[in-house]
This record gives C-alpha cells, structure tokens and sequence, in this order.
C-alpha cells in the first residue's frame, strides 16, 4: 500500500477526504467516492467524494445495496469493474453514474473482519481495464479504511 495511505490511516482522526485523495493519485484516479454502510437503514451514506460533479451528489449520498457500482460491490463483497461506464451494457452502472463523464471504474468493499463496513470507488477517464493487483490493492486499502469506518 503507499505509503502517504497508510500514514493517514494511522492518524488519531481520520480525514477521510485526504484518504481518498491519496487512493486516488495512487491510481491515477480522477474521481473517488468512500461510503459508510448505515447499520439502521442498510444505506451506504457518502462520507467523501473528490472530483463529482455537485448535481450528482444528490444521487450518490444514500445507495441501497445492490443498486449502482457501489452497491453492487458491497452486495457481492467483491470488486465492481467497468471498463468504460459510458458504455456499460451490463445495467450495474446507474444513469446518473455516466454524468460524471468517468469512464475506467472500480468499486470495492470495506470489509472489517468479514463485516461490511462500506464501498471505496476509484474512476478514470479514460477506459481502463484493472489488472488483478489493482483489484487487489484498492481491496487492502479498502480493508485498511473500514477498520476506522
């Protein structure tokens, strides 16, 4: 994991849009988005963004699972891919989704223990197939982020 992560992980507070900045510059990212599962009303509530549009806000600040990338991540608890969101033939991605002009997208879940903290997104925007390390990296930082979530 790099390095400027880790030491904002270990902060006393996390400051989760410095988080995310980070994640996103370690992928080249150009948009992120980090949501906390609500143990109440099984919603995943925005806790940061960086890079969306503010009319997709709206949208974005309570997603029931299953619906959406990042909600299909934390249904299936396992990496949300699309190659190219403006081409998305498979019906993951919402319609909303595609006003942030992001194409490469990859949602994964915050798992603490096996428990379902969130979903931690990265885009690009250019289309993006992620290798198997990304996957895998975007998931230990993902693990990494829902021991403070």
């Amino acid at each position: 994991m790099n390095s400027s992560i880790e030491l904002l992980l270990n902060e006393a507070v996390p400051n989760w849009p410095a988080i995310l900045e980070a994640t996103l510059a370690d992928f080249g990212g150009c948009t992120g988005t980090l949501h906390r599962l609500d143990p109440a009303d099984q919603l995943l509530k925005l806790v940061a963004h960086c890079g969306v549009p503010e009319q997709i806000l709206p949208m974005i600040a309570a997603i029931p699972v299953g619906k959406g990338i990042a909600g299909a991540a934390a249904e299936r608890r396992a990496p949300v891919e699309l190659c190219n969101l403006q081409a998305d033939l498979g019906g993951v991605a919402r319609e909303g989704a595609r006003k942030t002009n992001v194409q490469g997208s990859l949602a994964v879940p915050c798992l603490h223990n096996g428990e379902l903290r969130g979903t931690l997104g990265v885009g690009l925007m250019t289309p993006h197939d992620f290798t198997e390390t990304e996957k895998t990296r975007l998931l230990e930082i993902g693990r990494q982020v829902a021991a403070r979530l």
